[in-house]
């Protein structure tokens, strides 16, 4: 490229990541200028993936920003926290009043809002996006969820809607999502779906391998049979393939290999932290986040599997029958946890001023994403028929196939816990189902408990909501209430 070539947006941060997006970007037809801190890096990627294309290569962050045309956009693609700071701190003394930083890596939420107030307040726009689909996708076309300054998104949307994975129709998996957090805040809800879909296909895994005793290759070829009907996703497709794939090696499926112990960045839990600041009930995606903790515990397991006793797995009913119970039940708990997921977005919209659109939220899941999936079609259809719908459950799409499902999920969590073969995701998805269904629950008996021992008050059956009441359960005469608050 020549020394006069004004670039359409800088990239900062050449992993994997960061190489494949910028390739994208010039396989669109964007010419992209590139700047690592590790500056080898740069003339290694310029001179190798990148030679003889549209990018640039800069050895400083004022040398990328000089190459940029205005509004310039610099993207960010390095590691959560403090290095998106110390970043945006280099990047700013040669950015102009409209320019545009950008983050897209996997930042909390609370920090993109922190961010965007910030930049705004120096007369700068802020972009924090999620980017989801990994290195394949990033190269390919990513699913892209932008939030922050409304006014930047007009400068950038040539270029991530450029980028983004397409569905069927054309539509790409990418739209503005809302003001400052909320494009973060909808990547992080996706991570934690994510972690749920994850744990509640390893626990259809497990029940095949321990209670079943089916081999690899037996379960690949049912996975490879799930994938060709409802629950088609990218989750059940990789499955497939990891099952149908032989350890070099040993000659053994390369998923027993594998130790059982499963790491995490911090996603999900932050996702289910913000359930509970939020008093939004997401057990299923807490659970998978438990269940990566409880595998972390390897030695201490493998020390307890001596000491503590439970049935052995035998199962001896129709094997293929309950196959298919199986994928009953993982395709009910999956809309379980994908409305845990949609009533925590609501709920953060209401808390934080968002517009969120439900049903373009699931169109951007649709590709490029990790759980993108046939049934979030079916998820956009619904918001489409009831854009005020407060849980996918209510949905008479939703309703109908939980229906359908729910004696064979009943069925195998009955069945598994008989056996002792842990199905946590399985079961606080069945177990969220029955209290939303509940007219009646038992917080009667705990309002009750609240009250005897702290005097918090409670509410009557027979008198107007909002009204509170307090008993002198011990008969001492005193009328003194603790004050109240929800958390």
């Amino acid at each position: 490229m020549t020394q006069e070539t004004k670039a359409n947006i800088g990239l900062i941060g050449l992993a994997v990541m960061g190489e494949n997006l910028v390739l994208n970007m010039e396989s669109k037809g964007f010419t992209v200028a590139v700047y690592n801190r590790t500056v080898e890096k740069v003339d290694n990627f310029v001179g190798g993936r990148g030679r003889g294309k549209k990018i640039v290569g800069c050895h400083s962050v004022e040398e990328l920003c000089a190459r940029l045309e205005r509004p310039r956009k610099v993207m960010l693609l390095v590691k959560a926290g403090q290095p998106v700071d110390d970043f945006i701190e280099q990047v700013l003394p040669w950015l102009e009043e409209g320019d545009i930083v950008i983050d897209g890596g996997n930042s909390h939420f609370p920090d993109t809002i922190r961010r965007t107030r910030y930049l705004e307040s120096k007369g700068m726009r802020y972009i924090g996006t999620g980017v989801s689909g990994g290195e394949e996708g990033a190269l390919k076309g990513p699913s892209i969820m932008p939030g922050g300054s409304p006014e930047a998104w007009p400068h950038v949307k040539p270029i991530f809607q450029g980028i983004a994975a397409r569905v069927e129709d054309g539509s790409p998996c990418c739209e503005w999502v809302g003001s400052d957090g909320a494009g973060h805040y909808v990547k992080m809800v996706h991570n934690g779906i994510e972690y749920g879909d994850m744990q509640m296909i390893c626990e259809a895994y497990n029940l095949m391998r321990g209670a079943l005793g089916m081999s690899a290759e037996q379960m690949h070829e049912v996975f490879a049979q799930w994938d060709e009907g409802e629950l088609n996703s990218y989750l059940i497709e990789i499955t497939r393939d990891i099952l149908g794939e032989q350890d070099p090696e040993t000659g053994r499926p390369m998923v027993d290999v594998i130790l059982d112990t499963a790491g995490q960045k911090g996603t999900g839990k932050w996702t289910s932290q913000s359930a509970l600041d939020l008093g939004v009930a997401a057990p299923t995606i807490a659970e998978a986040v438990f269940a990566r903790c409880v595998s972390a515990i390897k030695e201490e397991r493998v020390a307890a599997s001596k000491v503590l006793t439970g049935p052995e797995p035998a199962f001896d009913g129709d094997r293929e029958a309950f196959v298919e119970d199986i994928r009953q039940a993982l395709y009910a708990s999956k809309i379980c946890s994908y409305a845990q997921g949609y009533q925590l977005l609501r709920a953060a919209a209401e808390e934080h001023g968002w517009d969120l659109n439900y049903g373009e939220i699931a169109l951007m899941w649709r590709g490029g994403c990790i759980i993108r999936a046939r049934f979030l079609g079916d998820i956009k259809a619904a918001f489409d028929r009831e854009p005020e719908l407060r849980n996918l459950l209510l949905d008479p799409f939703f309703t109908d196939i939980v229906e359908q499902c729910q004696e064979s999920w009943r069925k195998v969590i009955a069945t598994a816990v008989g056996m002792g073969v842990p199905v946590p995701a399985f079961a606080s998805a069945l177990a969220y189902y029955d209290s939303y269904r509940s007219a009646t629950l038992p917080a009667n008996l705990l309002q009750a408990q609240r009250d005897y021992f702290g005097a918090h008050t409670y509410e009557r059956v027979d008198k107007p909501r909002g009204e509170f009441f307090h008993t002198d359960w011990k008969k001492l005469g005193g009328t003194t209430v603790s004050s109240t608050y929800n958390a």
